[in-house]
């Protein structure tokens, strides 16, 4: 029989760094994520071109010294605008997957744990938002409250909470239940009763003794959630229901693009890889994470 053993913070970090590292594609995707990272944060500061400087003498223009990736239909160089668009569209990937995730645990842990009535209400509700039409409630929603939000604060941070919190609200479903089924399967192992029996509280079992143990799905959880927000707010933006035209996140490039995707493809290829390939690699890492997960 096998037996499941509290976990410190140090172990669980260990167990991380040994499934990433031996899984090729796991690492080369943690390294590819670290690139966009790295350059995202730190490429507009060394590469200092204006994103809203406007020349129609080079509206369009395919790569070259002066524009490496070309620019738009403004004449705005597409490599300064994928740069500080990537800062956005990670932000809120980040930010959508901390919502979810943060409220997925909870709802989970007090199912799984507590059980009873708990468990009966939460799930109910879980059940709830599963049943949700998703992408068209999201599309709904923005289009009801982005005037009224972004009057409230401004365009920019307006549509960032919005998104954020939609997102993070319509997505703790699975984190939920992977967090309760793990915690009702836990909280029958010898090391949570004896802890019981040595007059532990239920928060301390919980964040000391159950969490770490489904830590590893958490994180999976995690990498699922940053990918799915990053592709949901790419489409509110193509849709036009995303950031303003003058803040160039990756699916607001795309959206601008789709107009000219005869005459200058190239204008929606480099948003369209960037947000391929760092979604790719957000959950091909997280996949190599799960695989044979204790």
């Amino acid at each position: 029989m096998t037996k499941t053993f509290p976990l410190s913070g140090q172990s669980v970090a260990i167990n991380l760094q040994r499934k990433i590292f031996q899984k090729p594609l796991a690492s080369l995707s943690l390294i590819t994520l670290i690139i966009i990272v790295l350059s995202v944060v730190f490429g507009p500061i060394f590469y200092r071109v204006p994103i809203d400087q406007i020349d129609f003498s080079q509206t369009a223009v395919p790569p070259s010294w002066q524009h490496p990736l070309g620019t738009n239909d403004l004449g705005q160089d597409q490599l300064a605008r994928l740069l500080i668009g990537g800062r956005i569209s990670l932000a809120v990937g980040l930010s959508a997957m901390a919502v979810s995730l943060t409220l997925g645990t909870l709802i989970g842990a007090i199912a799984g744990y507590f059980g009873g009535w708990w468990d009966v209400i939460l799930m109910r509700i879980t059940d709830l938002f599963l049943a949700l039409p998703q992408l068209p409630l999201v599309l709904l929603v923005v289009y009801l409250f982005r005037e009224p939000v972004t009057r409230a604060t401004s365009p920019e941070k307006g549509i960032f909470i919005l998104v954020v919190l939609l997102i993070g609200l319509l997505n703790w479903m699975s984190v939920a239940r992977l967090v309760r089924g793990n915690i009702l399967r836990l909280r029958e192992m010898e090391f949570v009763k004896a802890a019981i029996a040595m007059g532990a509280g239920s928060n301390h079992i919980i964040w000391r003794h159950l969490l770490p143990n489904v830590l590893n799905l958490i994180i999976v959880a995690a990498s699922l959630a940053v990918g799915n927000a990053i592709i949901t707010e790419s489409t509110l933006s193509f849709l036009g229901l995303g950031f303003p035209p003058d803040v160039p996140t990756w699916g607001q490039m795309l959206y601008t693009a789709k107009d000219y995707l005869e005459t200058a493809p190239l204008m929606a290829v480099f948003p369209g890889l960037a947000i391929f390939i760092t979604v790719l690699s957000v959950n091909y890492l997280g996949d190599g994470i799960g695989i044979k997960n204790s």
